[in-house]
């Protein structure tokens, strides 16, 4: 398997400020690591977006990407009256990305 096609497969779900590091781990892989890479559920950050722009004050999209305690905030304040949704429009997914950096760094061993 070509770990750099590996690496061009999932770039789009993390910042691009941490592929180099994420290249460096990747090189790293054996098959066994390179089959849990594929088995991950990472987040897709044009999803998140998405619930953001359709259902993003009720919430949806901070469910979407495991923050349960601020998407029941965000429902129950309907978006910080509106506020927070406009807000999360332009952050929702850079946090997707930190997510699933954060998921990857953890699975990996890598901190």
């Amino acid at each position: 398997m070509d770990k750099n096609l590996l690496l061009l497969n999932y770039s789009k779900y993390f910042p691009e400020s941490s592929l180099g590091i994420i290249k460096s781990k990747i090189d790293n892989f054996d098959d066994s690591k390179i089959s849990m890479m594929y088995m991950q559920n990472y987040k897709d950050p044009t999803i998140s977006i998405l619930l953001s722009v359709l259902v993003g004050s009720l919430g949806a999209d901070r469910f979407f990407i495991g923050d349960t305690a601020l998407g029941v905030v965000k429902l129950l304040t309907c978006g910080g009256l509106g506020i927070w949704s406009l807000i999360d429009l332009f952050l929702i997914m850079d946090a997707t990305k930190q997510k699933n950096l954060s998921k990857f760094l953890i699975t990996f061993d890598c901190r």
